[in-house]
């Protein structure tokens, strides 16, 4: 059953290393094209939450947004297939704060394809939330002991 979970973790955890790695290498002086995309789709969430709840967020460069989720998904990844809960927490922030801004279905049409595709990618992240939960879950369940047998004493 230990292998099984360990190859269980690492293909859950390369979904993330992938991401991370690849956004590492076009990461660039600028954050490259996942800071591209992901620029208008956290200015529109800001403005959003700022219209909303009257709250004002500090300029943030978005090279550094992208740098703090590479780390996130790369470390995050490698710590979770060694069975570390710090490495769930890591995904799991990660999938907290950057989902429901990269997949903003709820900024779109129900009749646009957009909208299918990003609720689509959203409600797939929402699943490894779940799976993320499930494995914490696990973890902190305390393993049952087995019975320990008691000796009766011979009497003759």
């Amino acid at each position: 059953m230990g292998f099984v979970s360990f190859a269980g973790r690492v293909l859950f955890a390369s979904a993330f290393l992938l991401s991370a790695y690849q956004e590492y290498n076009e990461f660039g002086v600028n954050g490259g094209p996942a800071a591209k995309a992901f620029r208008p789709k956290y200015n529109l969430f800001i403005k959003h939450l700022s219209s909303q709840l009257g709250l004002v967020v500090p300029h943030v460069e978005m090279k550094h947004v992208i740098a703090a989720a590479i780390f996130l998904k790369g470390f995050g990844g490698l710590l979770f297939i060694f069975g570390s809960s710090i490495g769930a927490y890591l995904l799991l922030i990660y999938l907290a704060y950057f989902t429901p801004i990269a997949f903003d279905f709820y900024n779109y049409d129900i009749e646009k394809p957009e909208f299918v595709r990003l609720f689509s990618r959203f409600i797939q992240n929402l699943a490894l939330v779940g799976a993320l939960l499930f494995f914490l879950g696990m973890k902190s369940t305390p393993r049952r002991q087995p019975k320990k047998r008691v000796s009766k004493s011979k009497t003759n």
